[in-house]
């Protein structure tokens, strides 16, 4: 069986992070494993559920609960799919598609499918950005509207700081075994101390084969395909991509954009307050 675990002593230490911190959040919850042509995809599924959908993807070497946890808000306003993405250190299957091509669009539209959503909110943090960006290429039907939280896919920072600042303080984590270099990557990419990341990341970091593909960006031809209305939020620190600059180039090249936010003092990975932001953004478009 394919797998990005060093080992299943490793897998089960990262997992039983992944555990401690669904339970943390004190919400009821179904876990669904849904069969794909890309492998087992593991969602989590929680909040109202007489409510509209609202399905959550996280970010690159993230898991779902931390997608809850960012949106914990939302919970008694939507009926929430928080989704395990693939060939990530979770509780999917280890399958990375073709960032390239529709394999991850098609990978979500099965999802979906699977799990009789209709008319949905689709929501993605930076890697799920791009998610969310694909599945609306590949058929949009099912999602009534979008947002795109720092998304991937749009464009990108400097890269020459990006190697300073968060994959070298990486490199030297992974030679020297130091916890000082995971505060510095930390850092970097968030806005506030998440005892959970470090905890989480100095695991992964170690035991997990991570993807350092390059995510390529939409071209505009693509993105002018799409109809759903797109809701983008974007932060002005982000090293990553930064947020004027992205902003910028999605008024362009998105015929369906619509409200758009700018987050300030906001690095990467927003903190507790800028959470709110989010989610009040979130119900403000969708409710």
């Amino acid at each position: 069986m394919t797998t990005y675990f060093s080992s299943e002593k490793a897998k089960d230490s990262i997992l039983n992070l992944y555990q401690e911190k669904l339970n943390e959040l004190a919400i009821s919850y179904e876990l669904r494993t849904i069969e794909t042509s890309f492998g087992d995809t593991n969602v989590i599924i929680t909040g109202n559920s007489l409510s509209r959908p609202l399905v959550l993807l996280h970010g690159s070497n993230g898991c779902a609960p931390v997608a809850i946890e960012a949106c914990i808000e939302l919970v008694d306003y939507f009926r929430i799919y928080a989704v395990d993405v693939i060939g990530q250190p979770n509780m999917s299957a280890a399958s990375r598609p073709d960032m390239n091509g529709d394999a991850y669009g098609q990978w979500m539209f099965e999802v979906l499918s699977c799990l009789h959503i209709r008319d949905a909110i689709l929501a993605g943090f930076s890697f799920g950005g791009f998610v969310c960006l694909k599945t609306l290429a590949f058929d949009e039907k099912h999602i009534a509207r979008a947002f795109l939280m720092m998304p991937a896919g749009i464009v990108n920072g400097n890269p020459l700081k990006a190697i300073r600042e968060v994959f070298l303080p990486m490199k030297m984590y992974l030679w020297k075994k130091k916890a000082k270099y995971v505060d510095r990557f930390l850092s970097a990419l968030f806005t506030e101390n998440d005892k959970f990341a470090k905890a989480f990341l100095s695991e992964v970091f170690l035991h997990f084969k991570m993807d350092f593909t390059p995510v390529p960006l939409i071209k505009k031809e693509k993105a002018a395909k799409i109809k759903t209305p797109l809701h983008l939020i974007a932060a002005d620190d982000d090293l990553f991509f930064p947020g004027l600059k992205m902003l910028k180039r999605a008024r362009v090249i998105f015929p369906s954009l619509a409200e758009c936010m700018l987050m300030e003092n906001t690095k990467h990975v927003p903190g507790r307050a800028g959470n709110l932001e989010i989610a009040d953004f979130i119900k403000k478009y969708s409710i």
